[in-house]
Formats: C-alpha cells, sequence, structure tokens
C-alpha cells in the first residue's frame, strides 16, 4: 500500500493509478497539449469491495470563478477487478457532482455560449474516454450550472450529473 492509503502509484509527486499514469506517458511523448483547465485534489477515497475498486472524491476549483468548488464522485476499477473482467485500461463513466460556493465569487472571462466551456478534463481509458465538467452559464437565472460527463469519440453516454450555483446576492 503506498503512502496515499491506495495500492499503486505513490511516489513523491502525488498519487495517481499505475493505470492513468500509463495513458499519460504515450499523449505527454507525441507532445499534445491540452487545453487548461483545473487541477483536482483528492479528497476522499471510499473502498466499495475487496477486489480494490473505489469510489474517489475530488476537490476541483473554477479556474475562472474565484469562490467556486466542485467535488466530482467517480468509480476507479481495482488491479484484481481489472484482471477478473479484461478491459485494463478503462474506468466506467459514472461520476457525480455537487458545486458550492465557497468563497467571495468572482466571475472571470467565461463563455456565455450554450456549449459552456471545459473546467475540467481527465482520462478514464489509455485512448478514448475522458471524464469532463463544463460550466454553462445561465445570464437569465444569474446562475453558473456544472455538468459532468463522459466524453467518448465514438460511444456517447448518457450518464451525468449536474450541479448549479445561484450568483443572486440575499437581500436582508
Amino acid at each position: 500500500m503506498g503512502a496515499c492509503g491506495n495500492y499503486i502509484g505513490c511516489d513523491a509527486y502525488g498519487c495517481m493509478n499505475i493505470f492513468k499514469r500509463a495513458a499519460f506517458v504515450p499523449i505527454a511523448a507525441l507532445g499534445f497539449v491540452l487545453p487548461m483547465t483545473a487541477t483536482a485534489d483528492v479528497v476522499g477515497n471510499v473502498d466499495v469491495d475487496w477486489l480494490g475498486n473505489d469510489i474517489v472524491v475530488e476537490a476541483v476549483a473554477d479556474p475562472d470563478v474565484k469562490g467556486v468548488t466542485c467535488h466530482l464522485a467517480y468509480f476507479e476499477r481495482g488491479l484484481i477487478d481489472r484482471l477478473q473482467k479484461g478491459n485494463w485500461f478503462e474506468d466506467p463513466s459514472n461520476s457525480s457532482i455537487s458545486c458550492r460556493q465557497t468563497g467571495p465569487i468572482e466571475i472571470g472571462d467565461i463563455s456565455r455560449d450554450d456549449e459552456g466551456e471545459t473546467v475540467f478534463s481527465e482520462r478514464r481509458s489509455v485512448i478514448f474516454k475522458t471524464l469532463k465538467v463544463k460550466r454553462i452559464f445561465d445570464e437569465e437565472n444569474n446562475t453558473l450550472v456544472y455538468i459532468s460527463h463522459a466524453r467518448d469519440v465514438q460511444n456517447g453516454s448518457a450518464k451525468m450529473s449536474m450541479s448549479t450555483v445561484p450568483l443572486y446576492v440575499p437581500t436582508k
């Protein structure tokens, strides 16, 4: 067991599942540049069975909206589960998100179109699947909408989760 409580992938640079580390190396070697998105801090890791499967909870501060933090939960397959079921390089698309005001809100230069913009992105397979968090600004209702979903090259997923942060200031 590593220093962080995970079974594999802990080193001086932090904890990362060995399969995520393996997915990063070829992409970095090819010189792909990903758009700047928020970084996540692992705040919880819940063991769900004896096979090493976990629910990981990460805190993601919105890089363009100060004072908003999202907590993202997703399923991470363990080594025994990967051995039993094959499909070594992919985790499920399931995720859940909850976003709240965690300080004074300051909105930076954010997208205002209906597609929104990516706040956070994390690989869920070696090549094709990515877990994304997108922010959509509902200007009419003065609300930020955050959606977590899987992005896959050919197999779209209907699994998603949504959270909203109202931007109104209550009157006294």
